[in-house]
């Protein structure tokens, strides 16, 4: 199933479904220029589209964008409005998630969701650090507050695991995490939640900020608990912290598209 979603998410990068363009292009930094003068939003009978010079964007796979709202719509449109001269679909998260629910995630709702699940069987928060103080601390104070949450809400517990042998979930704690994940079978907030997970490595943290639980920042957050903590003795290099701008870039992204689906 994560192929499905790399495949659906980085074919708005190739410009066409296909393997192989996408890391030449990529290479060369060779982008469309913006051929367009006019974006716009128009509503249908299905839903909204939005309109460059009156035609209507499609996926790479080349299937009709039909958003679920005016406030989904609205970010696409802001997306294209921005476009100066090339078209860099790095600096386009939601058209990228938009793309990826209406390619992918559409047609691969049961996937997803089991992919989304199959996380939670080995989550972060569950995996903790038996060195130094100072971390196995920081990990208490920002982890058991959501693992607690998350016991309320399933009725079930997580159980905790020093170091980073696998350790199997109780069965019954993963059953109920795939109950309330049906919740989100909407292809847009599926889209959204599975890039929660991917990025924060919790499905945990995942649902917490889809419940609302914790706002996206203090997601964010938790889930770099380990990694902040080797910067603060290390620092960061500065690719390194180019790739963790771009992913917190995409994950408001996500969490943009999440509230405007409503």
């Amino acid at each position: 199933m994560k192929n499905i979603l790399e495949d659906a998410e980085n074919a708005v990068e190739r410009g066409e479904v296909g393997p192989g363009k996408a890391n030449r292009e990529r290479d060369r930094q060779i982008f469309p220029k913006r051929f367009y003068k006019t974006v716009s939003v128009e509503q249908t009978s299905d839903g909204f589209e939005v309109r460059l010079d009156g035609k209507s964007i499609k996926t790479p796979g080349k299937v009709a964008v039909i958003l679920p709202n005016q406030q989904v719509a609205e970010l696409v449109r802001t997306e294209w409005d921005a476009i100066q001269e090339e078209i860099n679909p790095l600096h386009m998260p939601i058209t990228r998630l938009v793309n990826t629910a209406v390619d992918g995630v559409d047609q691969e709702v049961q996937a997803v969701m089991e992919d989304i699940t199959r996380y939670a069987g080995s989550d972060l928060l569950c995996y903790r650090a038996d060195g130094p103080d100072g971390l196995v601390d920081k990990q208490r104070e920002m982890w058991d507050p959501i693992l607690d949450w998350a016991e309320t809400l399933l009725g079930k517990p997580f159980e905790l695991i020093e170091g980073i042998m696998h350790v199997a979930q109780p069965k019954e704690t993963i059953a109920s995490y795939s109950n309330k994940l049906a919740d989100y079978k909407d292809p847009f907030k599926l889209t959204a939640l599975h890039t929660f997970t991917s990025i924060s490595g919790s499905a945990v943290i995942a649902l917490a900020l889809a419940e609302q639980f914790l706002d996206v920042d203090t997601a964010w957050n938790a889930a770099h608990v380990d990694e902040d903590w080797n910067i603060q003795l290390w620092g960061e290099d500065y690719e390194a912290a180019e790739r963790r701008k771009q992913k917190k870039n995409d994950f408001d992204a996500a969490h943009r598209l999440f509230i405007a689906v409503g």
